[in-house]
């Protein structure tokens, strides 16, 4: 029998500030304009954890929202000055949180290449799932990320949905091994 995620979204849509309904909004002083002409064409797929391989804390909010206490994990004092965001985060449990208003561009790719163009902040969207590279994710997150895939592409002139890996392959591996792609695709294709 399928288990019924634990945070049972339904419906999700953006509102006229591109912020989505059914999220938790914290905002993030993370992000900038996007430049004038950058349609949003891109679905970038991250994970993250904080500290690494924890589930369930506040320092994923707290990193986004510059609010991360270097003094509550030893792994934090390598990361206290990154300046970085998400527009999405799906907590373990399907819980949407968003940083960034998808109107502007939020700190998430850096150093980034798709199909040959740079700078893939200025032109996509990133979602990061609470995990790791080491666990599976559960099937409340890929019903969220279902729902909030769906909302992007009724919105945006999405070309392309891909992972942290593909457009900087040389720093970064998420969402990992354990992301099912195949499942994922077929959801938000049918």
């Amino acid at each position: 029998m399928k288990r019924v995620p634990e945070h049972t979204c339904q419906h999700v849509q953006l509102d006229p500030q591109s912020v989505l309904s059914g999220a938790r909004y914290l905002p993030s002083p993370n992000c900038d304009d996007r430049p004038p002409g950058s349609a949003v064409e891109l679905l970038v797929i991250h994970n993250i954890s904080l500290p690494p391989n924890e589930f369930g804390g506040s320092g994923v909010a707290e990193l986004f929202t510059n609010r991360l206490n270097p003094a509550a994990h030893p792994y934090y004092q390598a990361i206290r000055e990154l300046k970085v965001s998400t527009h999405f985060f799906v907590r373990r449990d399907g819980e949407i949180l968003q940083f960034v208003p998808c109107c502007k561009r939020a700190w998430h790719a850096g150093i980034s290449n798709w199909r040959g163009r740079t700078r893939c902040n200025d032109f996509s969207i990133g979602i990061e799932l609470e995990g790791s590279n080491l666990l599976p994710f559960r099937e409340s997150q890929y019903h969220a990320l279902k729902l909030l895939t769906l909302e992007m592409k009724r919105t945006y002139p999405i070309k392309d949905i891909v992972g942290h890996s593909a457009i900087a392959p040389s720093r970064k591996a998420d969402p990992g091994p354990f992301f099912d792609w195949d499942r994922f695709l077929k959801d938000v294709r049918s």
